[in-house]
């Protein structure tokens, strides 16, 4: 058998996706399946951004220029202002998705070798995109016991090596959903100052923050060279199949750089543009629904998970998901055994395994993640199933 590369060795399966094809299996037996295991929303893609594409439906769909169509990153512009983010329509590259921008900035910053210090749990697809930029990822832990707010200061200056170039945050943070507070972005912006980091800050869920505001790493001015902000419209809009996204710089050198790796590319989705770019005009009320609606489902999971006996879920400031922890021994083998062992009312929940959103082995193995983005009848219904379930686990534990 011809081998394959060291580096598709170590790409780890998506704790998101993994169990899908045991959820297909199930559905198959006639089971429905509540997915809290992606951040899948059920809410309506605006109208209005489905019509701007049926109204430019254009014989030639052609490349539009490797940055993002200038009409679009002009209107982005305009969105960030919003946002107290002063930037030019050239500090912008739109990129296929965030994931796009993560890559591209993981290799237009960095060099093979070098560390980037992730605070844990984190978004799953850093550790890949690491090793596919062929980087080290360097964790520091949180603790669900406080509600994973950003690590000791002092915790991350020890993992600084004479690698480490930069330091990734996700704010509002997927996968606990813990907001981080102005307080502890400056006490990141001094750490980054001291040691000349790049600070890569992943701002997609800015819009939905339920206690505090968000306050994005771009407003800080002293480094305005070190900020790489990364953005997607997937779950702003609920628009996660146009797979649209954006890197944020001031650093001139960064964009020159990332644009050589945009150009190989040649173009971010045509359409996906035309859309977001009708979702700029969208009523300032939009995202006082949305998030209101988001806040109700927060609510109901967080009030339903810390009333079974021995589950502590800390209340999520911002984005939509919570990371709970369950009295079961392995989070993997719990997640697998509802899809394929476990039915209540002829139903099961499917769940991402806490452990693959931490680098430290050992860690997470009694969390999980639940994505709230399902309507709240369906979130009562799988809370009913989880519920029963953790009363029938073989593997349950009451620690």
């Amino acid at each position: 058998m011809l081998p394959i590369s060291n580096r598709g060795s170590l790409m780890p399966e998506s704790p998101i996706r993994k169990l899908v094809p045991l959820a297909e299996e199930a559905r198959q037996k006639g089971l429905t399946v509540y997915h809290l295991n992606i951040g899948q929303p059920d809410i309506a893609t605006p109208q209005a951004m489905i019509d701007a594409v049926k109204e430019n439906i254009s014989p030639v769909i052609e490349y539009s220029h490797s940055a993002g169509n200038e009409s679009y990153r002009h209107k982005l512009v305009s969105y960030y202002a919003k946002h107290a983010i002063d930037i030019h329509y050239n500090d912008i590259i739109v990129t296929t998705g965030a994931s796009e921008a993560i890559l591209f900035s993981f290799l237009g910053c960095l060099d093979v070798g070098d560390e980037v210090i992730i605070p844990e749990p984190f978004y799953a697809n850093y550790h890949a995109f690491a090793i596919v930029a062929g980087i080290n990822a360097v964790y520091v832990s949180s603790s669900i016991n406080d509600g994973f707010c950003l690590p000791a200061i002092a915790e991350i200056e020890a993992k600084i090596s004479s690698r480490t170039k930069a330091i990734l945050i996700c704010n509002p943070n997927n996968p606990t959903g813990y907001l981080y507070s102005k307080e502890e972005l400056e006490q990141l912006e001094k750490l980054v100052l001291k040691y000349n980091l790049y600070l890569f800050a992943d701002e997609a869920y800015r819009e939905f923050c339920y206690e505090g505001n968000h306050f994005s790493a771009l407003q800080f001015i002293d480094t305005s060279d070190n900020v790489i902000l990364i953005d997607s419209i997937s779950k702003r809009y609920s628009a996660c199949g146009l797979r649209l996204g954006a890197i944020v710089t001031r650093n001139k050198l960064v964009i020159e750089t990332i644009m050589k790796f945009a150009q190989a590319r040649l173009s971010p989705p045509y359409y996906a543009q035309i859309a977001a770019e009708a979702a700029i005009d969208l009523p300032d009320d939009y995202f006082t629904v949305t998030k209101a609606e988001y806040k109700k489902r927060r609510d109901l999971i967080v009030k339903r998970l810390n009333a079974m006996p021995h589950v502590f879920c800390p209340n999520p400031g911002g984005a939509f998901y919570a990371m709970a922890k369950l009295p079961i021994d392995d989070c993997d083998k719990f997640c697998a055994w509802l899809l394929k062992e476990f039915s209540y009312n002829k139903a099961t929940v499917m769940l991402a395994p806490g452990t693959g959103f931490y680098g430290t082995p050992g860690m997470g193995m009694q969390e999980v993640r639940l994505a709230y983005v399902l309507n709240t009848d369906a979130i009562n219904a799988a809370m009913d199933c989880l519920e029963q379930a953790l009363k029938v686990y073989p593997g349950r534990v009451n620690s």
